[in-house]
């Protein structure tokens, strides 16, 4: 009896999703019809790929809308994803659509989640383009396991096949499931490389960004923009906000990143240490890890990683959601290898986590805020709080300043 409720409220669930972006469609007229629609999805990169697309296209004359889990962009007006969301439902992406034909845009680039395949975010778009970044393990539990996560990656992939056929798909070889995503994809097949790209950017630095500038340059590529200004606009990307995004270079650096995975957070610390200047500067790394049961399996993980980089660890809240942060932080603690030279806090409050990372800082540290990014929110159980790193960043760091002018 209890399989067959279960069965019944999965098809409800699905039915609610189905309707809700079926009707959002209709209601705002199929947009997407007169737009070209690049969906990008993937584990890591999504938001660096789709900011550096829309930032190529619309700088070459090409004008392109962005829905990103940072911001909504339509051409040169940006609006902030409050949302809370990557891939929002409830009408959201249908009224975005609508306001980029409103403004004249011709592409549209948006981020494509697993839970916002699974929901039907993406049913009654017409997509044009498909992207695959590259699958890590993340959202486990919600999906039931890695081979159910990685479907609903490929769910969207077959929807773009199956209701266009012109469509294009780019599919990153690097990453050891792209077989997958080759054979869903339709016949306008291009492969890339993180390897294969020579180009650059200061604002997506190291070989961790190489990928997501693959992805852009190819895209873009094929889209009609000729090589030498992919080029240069990749050399004068701004940069997207949380993302690697450097708050202050002297005496010491402040770094924010959204890196929140165990490999994306290696890979960034091992582009941190690279900013260390002198024998005895350290790495002082503030992070917690997502609660409400979200992958608890990556927590003694994410400890690991961080005592094999940082000189400082503190930990304290990320999105605790209904689990208490002492018990999160507890299980981040079991994987930190103790060693000589390592000092470690446990500091619930965010903002005093940070104000103790800054104030622990010397000329030549990097402190690295790891998790949040530009989330404008961190969720508690059943409420939010309003939440802006940078911003809480510069205010301690305006206050020390001015102690020491006192």
């Amino acid at each position: 009896m209890r399989n067959i409720r279960n069965r019944n409220m999965k098809f409800l669930k699905y039915f609610y999703h189905l309707t809700l972006a079926f009707l959002g469609s209709v209601y705002y007229r199929n947009p997407s019809k007169k737009l070209f629609v690049i969906g990008v999805t993937g584990t890591k990169g999504k938001t660096s790929s789709a900011h550096l697309i829309q930032y190529i296209l619309n700088s070459s004359g090409k004008k392109c809308a962005l829905l990103s889990s940072v911001s909504e962009v339509y051409g040169e007006k940006t609006l902030q994803n409050t949302t809370g969301n990557t891939m929002p439902g409830r009408f959201f992406i249908q009224r975005f659509l609508k306001r980029a034909v409103n403004k004249n845009c011709k592409y549209a680039v948006i981020e494509v989640t697993s839970q916002g395949v699974l929901q039907n975010r993406h049913k009654f778009i017409k997509w044009d383009g498909a992207c695959f970044t590259n699958l890590h393990r993340e959202h486990l539990e919600a999906h039931g396991g890695f081979e159910k996560y990685r479907e609903a990656k490929l769910k969207f992939f077959r929807y773009v096949k199956n209701n266009n056929k012109e469509a294009l798909f780019f599919v990153n070889k690097d990453d050891e499931n792209y077989e997958y995503f080759k054979n869903a994809a339709g016949n306008n097949l291009t492969l890339y490389s993180g390897f294969e790209t020579y180009l650059e950017s200061s604002m997506l630095p190291g070989e961790i960004n190489k990928p997501n500038i693959a992805l852009a340059e190819i895209v873009c590529e094929s889209l009609g923009v000729e090589k030498e200004m992919v080029q240069k606009l990749i050399t004068h990307f701004p940069g997207v906000k949380g993302r690697m995004e450097i708050i202050q270079k002297e005496p010491f650096a402040v770094v924010i990143d959204y890196a929140y995975t165990p490999e994306s957070v290696k890979l960034a610390y091992e582009e941190l240490r690279k900013l260390l200047r002198g024998s005895h500067a350290r790495l002082i790394t503030v992070f917690g890890s997502a609660g409400g049961g979200r992958d608890k399996w990556k927590r003694p993980a994410l400890g690991e990683i961080a005592s094999n980089y940082a000189n400082v660890i503190i930990l304290t809240s990320e999105e605790p959601y209904d689990e208490r942060p002492e018990d999160i932080i507890k299980d981040i603690k079991e994987g930190i290898k103790e060693k000589d030279g390592l000092t470690i806090y446990k500091i619930t409050d965010r903002k005093n986590a940070i104000q103790k990372a800054i104030e622990e800082a010397q000329e030549g540290d990097v402190v690295a805020l790891m998790g949040k990014g530009a989330e404008p929110y961190i969720h508690l159980e059943n409420k939010k709080i309003p939440w802006n790193e940078k911003k809480i960043v510069e205010e301690i760091l305006k206050e020390i300043r001015l102690k020491e002018e006192e």
